[in-house]
């Protein structure tokens, strides 16, 4: 079977022949880095399912009430934005839907909690397959891909939620009492910070694809107004077509998009002064 080499931390590969490992070897390791990441998230969701109670009255249940610290903030700030949650109740219409809905919820807290360890497990998969120079140009990954990601997460959590929830509970039609299933209210939940958490990891793709050139500084100035229109409707996708919800959200995604112009510069500055030297 032919041998995969693979780079170890100490020199290039060529100087590793001994370090050799093969392409099932290699997927071994993957299958124990994935099963490793698989327990924490468990292990999570087992903690947060035993808690079940307090975790949906505070975490899941939070921007339904009005201690929930957004709106407590907002009403500081301005009395003409002052807004609160709305009023209502869900249920559960299926058999057994508490409970199956209690593990849903548990699990995808459970792996937003784990990122980081999962995180940390694919960058010691992918480290040794990179030359000295390379790994330490990555340093820090984990930490800042972890910091984005719950970033984004807290931002669909305190940001998007409570104005979503506001803006849908709020819309009514005549004669139709709004009573969500508690498995529509877990979904939206979801759809306000998980692919929040995602967005949030543009920064990180820019520096990767700067790296490999692919995307350049001057390529995304260029295409700075398409990218608004492109942001726009990502905010529209992600919130309910209300103005001030949609604005929240693109305003942080337009940031990044600056941010991540000023990553590729520094990449590209960086990739010029290694040819000249």
């Amino acid at each position: 079977m032919a041998k995969v080499i693979r780079k170890t931390t100490g020199a290039p590969p060529a100087q590793n022949a001994n370090k050799e490992m093969s392409f099932l070897d290699h997927l071994e390791e993957l299958r124990m880095r994935i099963i490793r990441s698989l327990m924490a998230a468990v292990a999570m969701t087992i903690v947060l399912f035993l808690v079940h109670k307090w975790f949906f009255n505070y975490i899941i249940f939070g921007p339904t009430h009005e201690w929930f610290p957004t709106y407590r903030i907002i009403c500081r700030i301005s009395e003409s934005m002052c807004f609160g949650p709305p009023e209502f109740s869900s249920q559960a219409v299926g058999f057994g839907e508490s409970f199956i809905i209690s593990i849903k919820a548990a699990f995808v807290m459970g792996v937003v909690l784990a990122m980081p360890y999962i995180l940390y497990q694919f960058w010691q998969f992918i480290r040794p397959g990179l030359y000295p120079k390379e790994q330490k140009g990555l340093k820090g990954v984990v930490f800042v891909c972890s910091a984005l990601f719950l970033t984004g997460v807290l931002f669909g959590y305190f940001i998007i939620a409570p104005f979503a929830i506001n803006f849908l509970m709020g819309y009514t039609i005549p004669g139709v009492e709004n009573i969500p299933t508690i498995s529509s209210y877990i979904n939206y939940m979801i759809m306000f910070t998980l692919p929040a958490g995602l967005i949030f990891e543009l920064p990180v793709l820019v520096y990767f694809l700067a790296k490999i050139g692919l995307v350049t500084a001057a390529f995304m100035r260029q295409y700075r107004r398409h990218s608004i229109i492109v942001i726009l409707i990502l905010a529209a996708v992600m919130t309910p077509p209300d103005v001030v919800t949609q604005m929240l959200i693109g305003i942080p995604l337009y940031l990044l998009y600056e941010i991540s112009i000023l990553i590729a510069k520094r990449v590209e500055k960086k990739a010029q002064e290694e040819e000249n030297t």
